[in-house]
C-alpha cells in the first residue's frame, strides 16, 4: 500500500509513520506540498499515485487562530477540500483528523458527543475544522474523518509541559511546590500512538467510510489528568484546581469534550483506556523532558 502523509513532521504524523513503516510512504510537509494550493495538490497526487492520503496537516494554535482566520481557514478548510478533490480524481482513500471543537462543548456532563450530534463551533479553530469536514463530505466518497481531542505524543504537549513545570519546582520550599490546573473542563486524552493504531486498523479492516470519534476510553479533567501524570512518574507536587473563569484564554474552551467511541468500537476497533495509554507513553522512548 502506498500512503501519502501530509504534515509529516507533526506529532501525530510521527506516530502514523511508525505504525505504517512497512508500507510505501510518501512524506510531505509544507515545503514539499502546500495543501492550500489546489493545482499543486492535484499534480502531486496524480504523479505520486497513493492508495491512501492521511492528512496530518492542521492549524492547531487554538488561541492564535482567533486573530488569524485567513490562515486557519486555508489550512483547516481549503487544504482538506483540495486533498478531497485530488483523492476523488485519483480514486484513493482520504483519512483526515478533526476535533471535538466542532461542537459547542456545552453538552451536559453526563453525556458524550456522538458523530451526528449538532455542530456549533464557538472558536475560529472549530469553525474552520468543521468547514474542512464539510468540504471532504462534498468532494469525495472514500473518506474517514477521525475527531479526536487532548492529543499527546512525540512533541510538545500537555503531558510534557506539566512534567517540566513540576520538575522546575523541585528545589523550591514546600509551600511553593504546587501547580494550578483547570478542573471544570472534561474530556478524553488521546495518545497519538493509539490514534495511529485506530487508523491502521480502520484501513486493514476496511470499516465503512464516514466520521468516527477517536480518543482513548474514559474521561477526566485537566486537573485529574495532571494528578495521574505525577502519580505515574512519582513526582511530588501539589495540584490545585482552578476554574476556567479563573484562567481566561483568547479562545473559548469546551466544558465538555467527551466523544462517544461506540461507533468505532462497533466497527471492531479496540479502544484502550486513557490511564493505561498514559502509562505506556510515560514509559516509552518518545517521552522526553
Amino acid at each position: 500500500m502506498k500512503i501519502l502523509i501530509t504534515g509529516a513532521n507533526g506529532m501525530l504524523a510521527k506516530a502514523v509513520k511508525k505504525r505504517f513503516e512497512n508500507e510505501e510512504l510518501i512524506l510531505t510537509d509544507v515545503a514539499e506540498l502546500d495543501i492550500t494550493k489546489l493545482e499543486a495538490v492535484k499534480e502531486f497526487v496524480e504523479e505520486s499515485k497513493p492508495d491512501v492520503i492521511i492528512n496530518c496537516a492542521a492549524y492547531t494554535a487554538v488561541d492564535k487562530a482567533e486573530e488569524d482566520l485567513d490562515l486557519a481557514r486555508k489550512i483547516n478548510a481549503d487544504g482538506p477540500k483540495n486533498l478531497a478533490i485530488a483523492a476523488r480524481n485519483n480514486n484513493c482513500i482520504l483519512v483526515h483528523i478533526s476535533t471535538d471543537y466542532v461542537f459547542s462543548g456545552n453538552l451536559p456532563l453526563d453525556k458524550a458527543y456522538k458523530e451526528d450530534d449538532s455542530k456549533a463551533p464557538e472558536t475560529v479553530y472549530g469553525v474552520t475544522k468543521l468547514e474542512g469536514e464539510e468540504y471532504i463530505k462534498e468532494n469525495v466518497e472514500k473518506y474517514y474523518i477521525f475527531r479526536t481531542a487532548w492529543l499527546y505524543g512525540d512533541g510538545n504537549n500537555f503531558v510534557r509541559t506539566m512534567t517540566k513545570v513540576a520538575l522546575g519546582k523541585k528545589d523550591l520550599p514546600e509551600e511553593e511546590k504546587f501547580v494550578t490546573v483547570v478542573a471544570d473542563q472534561h474530556g478524553s486524552p488521546t495518545y497519538a500512538v493509539d490514534l495511529a493504531q485506530y487508523i491502521y486498523e480502520t484501513l486493514e479492516k476496511k470499516i465503512p467510510y464516514g466520521i468516527y470519534h477517536a480518543t482513548n476510553e474514559g474521561d477526566t479533567t485537566w486537573y485529574e489528568f495532571t494528578k495521574e501524570i505525577y502519580k505515574i512518574l512519582g513526582i511530588e507536587c501539589e495540584v490545585r484546581p482552578v476554574t476556567t473563569e479563573e484562567f481566561p484564554r483568547p479562545a473559548k474552551r469546551p466544558m465538555n469534550s467527551k466523544l462517544s467511541k461506540e461507533k468505532l468500537k462497533k466497527a471492531g476497533i479496540n479502544i484502550p483506556k486513557w490511564q493505561e495509554a498514559l502509562k505506556r507513553y510515560l514509559e516509552s522512548d518518545i517521552f522526553r523532558i
